[in-house]
């Protein structure tokens, strides 16, 4: 084999797999977005049990004290800290009851980095009620 045969088959090959630049570059971005989960994580659970506690205590109720209470009631049994029943925005009455609540969420990540979430979430079902960053 003459020696510019095996220069160019050397240069034919082709390389697979991750490079280390590229692997520690996968490794922060699933780090990073593991973070975010796990801190955002409990935060969103609790948005998700106050819409269904919101939606049982209207169900519940005819009256928007009675809302309030009932939603306490709820959020006491449910571990839910953000919401309160004071904090429910009530209009009509009866069946035509719609009940909604809004709130900020801060997530401390690191050093002086912050996660910050509106959460808003009511009775209708309009499909206007979401988790946004």
């Amino acid at each position: 084999m003459r020696r510019s045969d095996s220069i160019s088959l050397r240069s034919d090959e082709r390389h697979r797999g991750f490079s280390l630049l590229g692997f520690l570059c996968t490794l922060i971005v699933i780090g990073t977005a593991g973070m975010l989960a796990l801190r955002a994580g409990p935060s969103i659970i609790e948005f998700w049990a106050a819409k269904k506690a919101i939606v049982a205590a209207a169900a519940m109720a005819d009256a928007p004290e009675e809302v309030r209470a009932s939603f306490d009631k709820l959020a006491a049994a449910g571990f839910i800290d953000s919401v309160t029943g004071k904090d429910l925005e009530i209009s009509g009455r009866g069946k035509d009851m719609q009940v909604s609540f809004s709130y900020q969420k801060r997530i401390p990540l690191v050093g002086p980095a912050s996660l910050v979430i509106d959460y808003r979430g009511s009775t209708a079902n309009d499909g206007s009620e979401k988790a946004a960053n």
